[in-house]
């Protein structure tokens, strides 16, 4: 996953720069993590890019704050060696699944420190700082302060289990102060006391008007998130503290023993990472004229970005970049449970490729069932179901039947060589043809333009179809004998739609996409989402050339069994940790379930 060269806007041409949630270095990321932000930010990027768009799409791990000094005692390792083990973890994961950044970072860095100090000052100069007292909870056995995080009990709102600072049930922000029953997360010690801490507060309430106007012009993919944003900013905004009681994470000047709070900086680290791919950075992140920032997120972490990110920009007075969407989803859960990174439950990324699951497979599920209106759950035969129903039985058996039947030999066939069409005469079936990829073209670029990747997926899937609908209405096996300028026409306008299925569907699965590339013999798609391209949807006959040799077909998926799901449902429960005494290794015996190459 080498970084791009480097990237800056071009004039004239629309700018987009997409933002995935910075994941937590603490562990390798799970699926859960994957669908919920990196996966659909590389969705939206490679469409944006397939319609002529600049784009620069920027990552990182997220480095500093309690969970990686968590990591740290429990694996007996210093943060920086937490950080330097997991970075090139995540690289590898992503790389794995395809994730195509311009730029992959991390917090850790001289570059973040020196952008976190420069807002941090502008904010101190507009008057918008204030120190102040707190009182938070300190373990008499750690003999420390607790950051939020840090404290584990009961949410005073729903009464379930609950971190101190946010309750993932019921979505409440609360202060570790009130949780019932606390107790320290590192220890387990229930010797918590209150003492008194000074702090650096954000004046919020002073950013509050602009804050509302900025919530009324972003764009949020769905209700909840909207919800979130206007829970926080129909009340007045009271003082945020943006400092912890920690030593691993951005030092804070004139307070020692003090770093900024994670959500502080973390944010700040989209700006630092672009810095680290150009010195242009301000280009990007100090025009909004002519830059539009798409953020990708998990429902959880929407306030930081729709609210408390945009303070720190806006507090300073400056002509940031602002976010022009926000791009949320709930969370995608584990069976009957839940996906956790500390706890080490689930499918994680490194997971996925033990399997033998190829890669596209995993992307298509994983867009499949990406929970963007409600949570949604994870499950090995819905997998299983998908790839053999889906992917398998529609998409590749009409891709495997079009051009086995162009490869044929002449007397059956048109020896991979794409024929010609003269004197085009539409039945009512060609019209019929048309006129749906037009309006699944259509229906494509309209959803994800707006980050329904869902949708756009089963537009792009509707194709796979209709194509099977007419090569089988059509019957160009009796064709072929009994009217062949007709059969040729079919074949040329099947060949033309799954040119454009490689094309819609290479932001979800581009491994797919260059296979199907592969065996039509073709360098680059012939058909674009470009607007001065699209309407040749309409015309699929015209797509690719008479007299073009297509190469060999080859099957383009393979099934999975039953016998394999079970293994895989046996060698995934359980925690992390305890997987290897689960089952050692999947048998010799399990499916091949991988792209023909």
């Amino acid at each position: 996953m080498s970084q791009s060269e480097e990237k800056v806007p071009i004039s004239g041409k629309r700018n987009i720069l997409v933002t995935s949630a910075l994941p937590y270095v603490n562990n390798v990321p799970h699926l859960g993590n994957i669908i919920g932000c990196v996966l659909s930010a590389d969705i939206f990027a490679r469409f944006c890019r397939l319609r002529g768009d600049n784009v620069l799409f920027v990552c990182g791990t997220d480095e500093y704050g309690t969970t990686t000094e968590v990591r740290a005692a429990k694996d007996n390792l210093t943060p920086r060696e937490i950080c330097d083990k997991y970075h090139p973890l995540h690289k590898e994961t992503y790389d794995w699944f395809d994730i195509k950044f311009d730029q992959f970072g991390r917090t850790s860095t001289p570059e973040h420190t020196v952008i976190c100090h420069e807002v941090l000052d502008s904010l101190n100069n507009k008057k918008l700082l204030e120190e102040n007292v707190l009182e938070q909870l300190y373990c008499e056995q750690c003999l420390k302060f607790l950051a939020d995080s840090l404290v584990e009990g009961q949410c005073p709102r729903c009464l379930l289990p609950c971190k101190g600072d946010q309750c993932e049930s019921c979505g409440a922000f609360v202060n570790a102060r009130d949780l019932l029953s606390p107790t320290c997360k590192i220890c387990g010690s229930l010797s918590l006391t209150l003492r008194k801490s000074e702090h650096l507060f954000l004046k919020l309430a002073d950013l509050q008007q602009d804050l509302r106007a900025l919530s009324d012009r972003i764009t949020f993919s769905n209700q909840q998130a909207v919800t979130h944003t206007n829970n926080l900013l129909h009340n007045e905004l009271q003082p945020k503290c943006i400092t912890r009681d920690l030593k691993w994470g951005v030092p804070v000047p004139k307070f020692k023993e003090k770093v900024l709070y994670v959500w502080f900086d973390a944010p700040l680290g989209y700006i630092s990472i672009t810095k680290c791919h150009t010195s242009k950075w301000e280009l990007w992140w100090k025009n909004p004229e002519n830059v539009e920032l798409h953020c990708f997120m998990g429902k959880d972490n929407v306030p930081f970005h729709s609210v408390y990110f945009p303070s720190y920009l806006i507090g300073t007075g400056e002509k940031w970049t602002l976010p022009h969407s926000i791009h949320a989803t709930h969370f995608l859960l584990y069976g009957a449970g839940k996906f956790s990174k500390s706890n080490g439950i689930g499918v994680f990324g490194d997971d996925a490729k033990k399997t033998d699951i190829p890669v596209e497979v995993w992307r298509y599920y994983l867009t499949s069932v990406r929970p963007e209106t409600s949570d949604s759950r994870f499950f090995w035969k819905d997998l299983q179901a998908k790839l053999n129903s889906e992917l398998a039985d529609n998409l590749g058996n009409f891709i495997n039947r079009v051009l086995t039947f162009v490869a044929k030999p002449p007397e059956k066939g048109y020896n991979s060589v794409i024929p010609d069409v003269s004197d085009v005469v539409l039945t009512e079936m060609d019209t019929e043809l048309c006129d749906y990829l037009k309006h699944y073209v259509q229906e494509y670029v309209k959803t994800l333009e707006k980050g329904k990747l869902k949708d756009g997926l089963k537009a792009a899937m509707a194709i796979a179809n209709e194509g099977n609908r007419y090569f089988q209405r059509s019957q160009v096996w009796k064709l072929y004998i009994s009217d062949r300028s007709r059969c040729s026409f079919v074949v040329k306008t099947l060949v033309g739609v799954v040119c454009i299925l490689a094309c819609l569907l290479q932001p979800f699965m581009p491994s797919f996409s260059t296979e199907v590339l592969k065996q039509l013999q073709l360098e680059a798609h012939e058909f674009t989402l470009q607007n001065d391209d699209i309407e040749r949807v309409q015309k699929p006959w015209e797509i690719v050339p008479a007299g073009h040799k297509i190469g060999k077909p080859c099957q383009l998926f393979k099934k999975l069994n039953e016998d394999d799901v079970d293994k895989l449902e046996k060698k995934f429960c359980g925690r992390q940790d305890d997987r290897s005494e689960n089952v050692k290794v999947l048998n010799k015996s399990k499916s091949e379930v991988c792209i023909a190459k």
